[in-house]
């Protein structure tokens, strides 16, 4: 059962390393990650599980122990998911960005607590697909936590990655509001025609989050909404 759920961004640009001069300009996104990183290990769940946007080749389960790499973004920096059992085998595939940047979170708030694996999640993947997939997730332990990486909107400002669309705005309320509510209803219940067009990498596993949290009676609480560079990020805490 899911006993506790953090949301967090995932941009590169979290890591003050990729951020470089600007990293600044997120140091209040990284606390309330690191606080959000505090209700997970408070819940003391028996799993925790990072769920976040990716590719095709990028899909699927990580076990404990896969590692991604920041240098395809200019800095010699890897970060491992957790410890690799002695009996597992080593991990074939690298964190895709989305997951790298959760496990850089998890040892930023040296994380110590349950055993963790990741899943990289489809996009594209239906609602009631996540909803599925979020399920099976709590299903895992006795005491499940969640780590959902992914980011709103890319088109609040004419120089975001997506331009400005007059959309983005009433959608990342939308979201965010749904997330501080721990509102399981509106978050199954985004379009994800519109969350496309609007390149919010976040919708998949908001969605996954949403049925992984189904009879789990969780409230939640919104710990940061902005828009820098354009793209909605928010945090949320479920416990």
């Amino acid at each position: 059962m899911l006993v506790a759920a953090a949301v967090c961004p995932c941009p590169p640009l979290l890591v003050p390393e990729v951020a470089a001069g600007a990293a600044p300009e997120l140091d209040t996104a990284r606390a309330a990650c690191v606080g959000a990183l505090g209700v997970l290990a408070a819940a003391r769940p028996d799993l925790l599980i990072v769920v976040g946007p990716a590719g095709p080749e990028d899909r699927g389960p990580f076990p404990a122990g896969s590692s991604g790499s920041f240098a395809g973004f200019g800095v010699d920096l890897t970060v491992r998911l957790g410890e690799a059992s002695a009996k597992a085998a080593a991990p074939e595939r690298p964190l895709p960005p989305s997951l790298a940047v959760g496990a850089w979170l998890l040892a930023r708030a040296r994380w110590a607590g349950a055993p963790v694996e990741a899943l990289g999640v489809g996009e594209p993947l239906a609602a009631d697909r996540c909803a599925q997939a979020g399920r099976d997730l709590a299903g895992r332990a006795d005491r499940v936590a969640l780590l959902v990486m992914g980011d709103g909107s890319a088109c609040r400002t004419v120089k975001a990655p997506g331009y400005l669309d007059e959309r983005a705005i009433d959608f990342d309320t939308a979201v965010a509001r749904a997330l501080g509510a721990a509102d399981l209803a509106a978050l199954g219940s985004l379009d994800e025609e519109l969350a496309y067009e609007l390149k919010a990498a976040g919708r998949a596993p908001w969605q996954v989050l949403a049925g992984a949290a189904q009879g789990a009676g969780l409230g939640g609480q919104l710990l940061y909404e902005d828009a820098p560079y354009g793209v909605g990020y928010a945090v949320a805490a479920w416990s």
